[in-house]
């Protein structure tokens, strides 16, 4: 059967509009396929709707330090090769323009639209012939492989019967399903036995069971810095930014930091205090001036938090000067070391991002190509998670970059 199409791309996302944006560029003939009849939601919600679509501080000489997954090195390769830079020159040839908000996060000056609206100019194809047929929205009914043929694949969708030799697989995962996520990614990798590492929600606030949590949720709101800490030894995580309490638990940047590395049914340590020996700087306290426990603390922290970290010992409300230095120890310990014990997360429901997915072991991290020939997988749908602040879109783009190159280059056209 002669070929449709040079390739297929199932899913119109950040790492599959930019794949067929790029294999049309390379003249590549592209059908891009969606079940959504809205077009990359997932850009269009995110950052607030201005779109984080990169960090600036990525490391390029370590870019996989800032991922998860069973194997985050795997991803150093695409990383390396389309870096933060590369995006931001893109957007800037379509006149689009981007600021930096907070630790290397770039946003856009306008809205989310924009970068949406590059992708699709994008696709428009280029001087050498490529172009991008659009099937949205169309469903992937089935796929089937046809070993030996040109056309080794034929795809079932409510549009007809598609004949291509490769098939680019950018579903994402399964967070924030009211933008139509669905586990069709997994299922078509399932279908040609590659592995999967398990999935759960990931940059997903963090519960707390009701009973020992009705003080703080009655402080819902009330948010301050901190380093929180997952782990011990040298398997340790820690992410310092702010904290954020809410009436079912723990939000805010850490906490949605660290919730890509905690395991249920393991505790938390939260310093409110990451840059400052509590005990040395209540000990200088106590040597210079007639400061209270209390009143020192209610000059470092949010007033309504206060109550609920001092003791129940009557000394907290006594001069420093009038306190020994063990007793100063012995709180300074307490206050620097508040440990917690989630219930669990808010669920894919809220989460940013899915953690696990195709395993990478069954993934060629040069080309993307997995173990089934001409068969790729790109962006959320495989097992490489990034931190919070534009991290996992330019694993979308860096990963479809890979791709693309290497469609061309299997179809000569590199």
């Amino acid at each position: 059967m002669k070929p449709s199409h040079d390739v297929l791309i199932v899913g119109a996302g950040a790492a599959g509009l930019f794949c067929a944006g790029l294999a049309a560029q390379m003249g590549l003939r592209v059908a891009l396929l969606d079940h959504s009849d809205k077009l990359a939601e997932k850009i269009r919600i995110s950052g607030g709707g201005r779109c984080n679509f990169t960090n600036r501080d990525l490391d390029l000489s370590a870019p996989d330090r800032h991922f998860f997954g069973r194997n985050p090195r795997f991803a150093r390769s695409a990383l390396s090769r389309y870096t933060p830079a590369d995006f931001m020159d893109l957007l800037r040839r379509h006149g689009v323009g981007f600021h930096e908000k907070h630790k290397g996060q770039m946003f856009c000056d306008d809205n989310a639209q924009a970068v949406i609206k590059v992708l699709q100019q994008e696709c428009k194809g280029g001087p050498q012939g490529g172009s991008v047929q659009w099937f949205q929205p169309c469903r992937l009914q089935q796929l089937i492989h046809h070993a030996g043929q040109e056309a080794a694949y034929e795809a079932h969708t409510e549009a007809g019967v598609l004949h291509v030799p490769s098939v680019v697989v950018a579903t994402g995962g399964l967070s924030i399903p009211a933008t139509g996520a669905t586990g069709l990614g997994y299922d078509l990798a399932q279908q040609f036995g590659l592995a999967l590492e398990p999935t759960r929600p990931g940059l997903v606030p963090l519960t707390m069971a009701a009973t020992a949590w009705t003080d703080y949720a009655e402080r819902s709101g009330v948010s301050f810095p901190a380093r929180v800490r997952y782990g011990t030894g040298r398997g340790a995580v820690s992410f310092e930014d702010d904290v954020l309490l809410t009436h079912k638990g723990l939000s805010g940047p850490a906490i949605l930091q660290i919730s890509n590395a905690w395991l249920p049914g393991q505790p938390l340590e939260i310093d409110p205090f990451p840059d400052t020996s509590v005990a040395d700087w209540l000990l200088h306290l106590k040597a210079t001036g007639r400061s209270s426990l209390a009143q020192a603390l209610a000059e470092r922290l949010p007033q309504r938090l206060v109550p609920l970290w001092l003791s129940q010992d009557e000394r907290v409300h006594k001069p420093l000067a009038e306190c020994p230095d063990r007793f100063i120890r012995e709180q300074a310990e307490h206050l620097q070391t508040w440990k917690v014990n989630p219930a669990g997360t808010l669920g894919y429901a809220k989460a940013e991002v899915t953690l696990g997915g195709v395993s990478t072991q069954a993934l060629s991290q040069q080309t993307l190509e997995s173990r089934q020939p001409g068969l790729y997988f790109i962006g959320e749908v495989v097992d490489i998670t990034g931190w919070l602040g534009g991290y996992n879109f330019q694993w979308a783009w860096a990963s479809a970059h890979a791709c693309a190159q290497a469609l061309a280059a299997k179809a000569g056209k590199a």
